[in-house]
């Protein structure tokens, strides 16, 4: 079978690969979807470096298939691998990270905090960015039949990223939240958080994607780059600031915006990977009394919990994918993703 492999420096390549057999406790995936994260870009544009550690997760030591976003049909299944667990056929999200699987971590559903340190699909093992993908068997999550394979594939990162941060910060109907960054995952927390109640303001510097937020029904769209974020928020929110605040971009000056602009006793959260902040602490968090916390991904829980919520709402994730492309077209895919100014792309191949 063919693969998406990123060499770095902004070059992949399609390459062949073996087509994969199930081991014991394993599952081979059919991909029907595998969704194209902006995560996938540090690998794409960076020196390929075999076996380098970032955050604690070791890249593997020969360039592997990319895509950690896969989504799917059971295609085979291994010998020890009950009916319960898996069948052929049926229709599946991955959560993409493989552990230890009897760490603390592992139990609750949080592969990819493993004491012994995870595996990411994509970068660490061999991802969806081809015909077929091996996984354990404990890495899958059901599809709703309500929901597409493209759906589920968004959910297996982005948009699932964007439930658990809005989980993590408990919001509620009566609340507003200032989401910075309006790429996929930003997006998806705009639809999301709407979906809640909330209000949501919504702020990035890309005129495409103001345009998308408005469209995803965004009460305010605030382009920071023309606009002091933080005074406009204060303006709309009678001086205080929003009660959340949720920055999806991990540019520095909005994620301190992000603290800045959350009113006394309200909470931010950062789920931008990479990059850095500086803060003034007294001012922008001691003596208003504010909360800062981080949010990575999902567990298995969370990512079903996810997909329910979507299906039961009914909320129109599909509209976060502007470009749909072959698996022979990945080169032309990462070149226009790479410019950060669409919403979401899919690899269908």
């Amino acid at each position: 079978m063919q693969g998406v492999v990123f060499l770095g420096d902004r070059k992949l390549e399609i390459r062949e690969f073996p087509d994969p057999v199930p081991g014991p406790r394993d599952v081979v995936l059919e991909i029907k979807a595998s969704g194209m994260c902006g995560s996938d870009l540090k690998p794409y544009r960076n020196t390929w470096t075999p076996g380098a550690v970032s955050g604690g997760i070791k890249r593997s030591d020969e360039p592997v298939i990319a895509g950690h976003e896969p989504c799917g049909v059971v295609a085979a299944v291994g010998s020890a691998v009950t009916e319960r667990e898996a069948r052929i056929g049926q229709r599946v999200m991955d959560h993409h990270y493989q552990g230890c699987g009897v760490c603390k971590h592992c139990n609750s559903g949080w592969a990819q905090m493993c004491l012994d340190g995870p595996i990411v699909f994509g970068s660490g093992g061999h991802g969806g960015h081809a015909k077929y993908m091996k996984v354990p068997v404990s890495t899958l999550v059901p599809l709703p039949d309500e929901l597409s394979f493209e759906v589920g594939a968004a959910i297996s990162c982005g948009t699932g990223t964007a439930y658990g941060a809005l989980r993590r910060l408990s919001l509620r109907g009566d609340e507003t939240i200032a989401i910075f960054g309006q790429g996929p995952v930003g997006l998806s927390a705009t639809q999301l958080a709407i979906a809640m109640g909330a209000r949501v303001i919504a702020l990035d510097t890309s005129p495409e994607r103001c345009e998308m937020a408005r469209q995803f029904g965004a009460d305010v769209v605030i382009d920071p780059g023309t606009n002091d974020p933080v005074a406009a928020i204060r303006d709309l929110t009678h001086g205080e600031g929003a009660h959340k605040t949720l920055d999806c971009s991990s540019a520095s000056s909005a994620r301190r915006a992000a603290v800045q602009a959350t009113r006394a006793w309200g909470t931010a959260c950062f789920v931008g990977e990479g990059g850095d902040v500086t803060l003034e602490v007294s001012p922008d968090m001691l003596r208003r009394q504010i909360t800062l916390m981080a949010s990575w991904t999902f567990s298995t829980g969370g990512q079903a919990d996810c997909a329910q919520f979507v299906a039961d709402r009914k909320i129109d994730v599909a509209k976060l994918f502007t470009h749909r492309w072959r698996l022979d077209q990945a080169e032309e895919a990462y070149r226009l993703f790479d410019k950060q100014m669409d919403g979401k792309g899919v690899i269908v191949p």
